[in-house]
């Protein structure tokens, strides 16, 4: 960003506690004085049988991923309700759609991003704010290195997704700005999925 003329600041915290949202949030409107858009893209995952699944992995899980995911959208709408603009682009999953395996707590999260966004949209569509998602299929990423590393899981997959390959993350890049943009304005509580046709099949 910065090697094209534009302005850009890190800003760290730990999205696992509802306690970073608002500090985190105050830091970015002191240094940049908007939130012109907000995309919650922190998750976390924990792989267990659903009959040996830990109360901590729940807990962990949900927290980062359905948790503070709502009050970061909380803190940042209010400032975007204030201006009458803003848009918020959640990230969902397929399972957000469908129940998968070995995953209890990210598959309820997920299907709670999906709900949360299609409220938050309800409410504030009215008020100038776009609230969406994007529902990424199966992306190479290091959640998903259990699964690329797999033979027979990595095989699986692969057979379902008609696009033949797993998804790269430069392949959502299009999709958030298409939702981060003007072009989108009409377009509110909709999950898009990028999945390489995934549930298509």
């Amino acid at each position: 960003m910065r090697g094209l003329g534009r302005r850009a600041e890190n800003f760290a915290a730990d999205l696992s506690s509802v306690g970073a949202v608002q500090p985190l949030v105050d830091a970015v409107l002191a240094e940049f004085g908007r939130i012109d858009i907000l995309v919650n893209n922190a998750g976390i995952i924990r792989r267990a049988d659903a009959v040996d699944f830990t109360e901590d992995d729940w807990d962990a899980v949900m927290d980062t991923n359905l948790k503070t995911l709502f009050f970061l959208c909380q803190a940042v709408g209010k400032h975007m309700i204030a201006r009458g603009s803003g848009k918020i682009i959640n990230i969902a999953s397929m399972l957000t759609f469908q129940g998968g395996i070995r995953v209890p707590s990210y598959t309820a999260s997920k299907s709670g991003v999906g709900g949360l966004t299609k409220l938050l949209a309800n409410e504030w569509a009215v008020k100038g704010v776009q609230v969406n998602a994007i529902a990424p299929g199966y992306i190479a990423t290091n959640n998903t290195a259990a699964l690329q590393s797999d033979e027979t899981r990595n095989r699986q997959i692969m057979e379902r997704i008609p696009a033949g390959r797993w998804g790269d993350p430069a392949d959502i890049g299009g999709a958030a700005v298409f939702l981060a943009s003007s072009a989108s304005d009409y377009v509110q509580g909709h999950i898009l999925a990028v999945d390489g046709g995934w549930l298509a099949r």
